[in-house]
């Protein structure tokens, strides 16, 4: 029987890739348009260069961005594209379809829910505060908590430690096989690989099952739990 299911949180949950490019193109626009001496073309395929390198949640791309680009950080052309991101992460930031029905069936079921993700702590937290995810959830750990990024088994034996479940108790969600479903498997969980938020052209998931909608969840489970 299935007591717990654990999900990723970004292309599992929350279709952040579309809200990343989004965002971006809106800051580079609202910076061309403040004066920036570039192409639109050119500044965006720099700032993602710069994510490509530093990691896709780095928090200073654009004085990165400007410093490597005049030698020093132009605070004008920075304060437009901060805010032109931040409006336009807002508005592009949503769930993939039947989250919220799933996650609240879930619930009612009496299935506990948990999130591990690389995500930093704030940036997770305020993903899922956004999108009014953060109260059906028992436990959310990022790899703050224990020093540890996917697929090492810790960060798998804490949220089995903490929703106090056997590893076939549990399910883990996600959309990157190499991260999610060998990270889950090392440590003895049942692996669902989220289809629908592939955006790396994944043939072979090496999951125990693929789903094309996460309401698919709820059919696996039954299905699991039937004597």
């Amino acid at each position: 029987m299935i007591k717990a299911v654990i999900f990723d949180l970004d292309n599992t949950l929350v279709d952040f890739f579309r809200m990343k490019k989004e965002a971006v193109k809106a800051a580079v626009a609202a910076m061309v348009d403040a004066g920036l001496d570039m192409s639109f073309k050119q500044a965006y395929d720099d700032v993602m260069k710069i994510y490509g390198t530093e990691g896709i949640e780095f928090q200073e791309v654009f004085d990165k961005f400007l410093a490597e680009k005049y030698g020093d950080i132009n605070h004008k052309l920075l304060a437009a594209g901060v805010v032109a991101y931040r409006k336009a992460r807002e508005a592009a930031l949503v769930l993939y379809p039947h989250v919220t029905s799933t996650l609240t069936t879930l619930v009612k079921r009496g299935i506990k829910l948990a999130v591990i993700t690389d995500a930093p702590p704030k940036q997770a937290w305020l993903r899922l505060c956004y999108l009014n995810l953060h109260h059906l959830f028992d436990t959310v750990i990022t790899s703050a908590e224990t020093g540890t990024v996917k697929p090492a088994p810790q960060p798998f034996v804490m949220a089995l430690d903490t929703l106090q479940v056997a590893p076939e108790e549990a399910l883990m969600v996600g959309d990157w096989p190499e991260r999610d479903m060998v990270g889950a498997k090392r440590v003895g969980i049942r692996t669902v690989f989220a289809r629908y938020g592939d955006r790396r052209g994944v043939t072979s998931s090496g999951a125990d099952h693929d789903i094309d909608d996460i309401a698919e969840l709820l059919q696996i489970i039954e299905g699991i739990s039937k004597p």
